[in-house]
């Protein structure tokens, strides 16, 4: 499996958004709950943990879209794509959207989440799979197994 080269920058499909990443994901996920389904228009959403000290917006404002509440979506205000999603209360991590990415090729989901919504024809490579959205007292587990793949 090809792995993150650091920094890499990424950019929304118009190119008026661009965001840096320098350090390491905590985590890859596939979230396959319905509004995720709807927000991508595919069958889940693929997303990196990226510490939020390795993180960037390098040019341009992103706005807050989705259902403009909690968590925080963030999409250019030009061409609409859905580039990162902050947590309120999480803010050790920016949830990137790993596709928007020059090189994506390293961002194999690790664990996926809302698989009672997931489509039942998709299939990930997951090593974890929830029905809802993982405890969150296994997370310290799972990225402590995430980074010793790495």
């Amino acid at each position: 499996m090809p792995q993150l080269t650091l920094p890499q920058e990424g950019q929304c499909r118009c190119g008026q958004v661009r965001f840096r990443v320098t350090a390491p994901p905590l985590l890859t996920m596939a979230c396959h709950c319905t509004g995720c389904q709807r927000m991508t228009g595919g069958p889940y959403s693929l997303s990196a943990a990226i510490p939020t000290a390795g993180f960037a917006v390098i040019q341009g404002e992103p706005v807050i879209g989705g259902l403009h509440g909690t968590p925080e979506h963030s999409f250019c205000s030009h061409c609409l794509s859905w580039l990162f999603t902050r947590v309120p209360g999480l803010d050790f991590f920016v949830n990137i959207r790993p596709t928007m990415l020059d090189d994506p090729a390293w961002s194999v989901p690790f664990i996926e989440s809302w698989t009672s919504e997931k489509l039942p024809w998709v299939t990930t490579p997951a090593a974890h799979s929830y029905e809802g959205f993982p405890p969150v007292e296994a997370f310290d587990g799972l990225m402590a197994e995430f980074a010793a793949r790495a």
